[in-house]
């Protein structure tokens, strides 16, 4: 399997929000840049964003 390539980035983000995503994060038992990642993943999703995955046999997933 490939290795997914990450791209870093800077997030400002005002306290009172940092403090409800750490403690969902803790609560989900994420770190919480890995809950970062759920959420804009999860807004990418719904939105129907995000590229399709392709399945082993070539065919692309919905």
């Amino acid at each position: 399997m490939a290795k997914k390539e990450t791209k870093n980035f800077i997030l400002r983000v005002d306290a009172e929000t940092m403090d409800a995503i750490e403690a969902w994060a803790a609560d989900e038992f994420r770190s919480t840049n890995g809950q970062l990642q759920w959420i804009i993943t999860e807004a990418l999703r719904k939105a129907k964003r995000l590229p399709k995955k392709k399945k082993e046999n070539g065919t692309e997933e919905v």
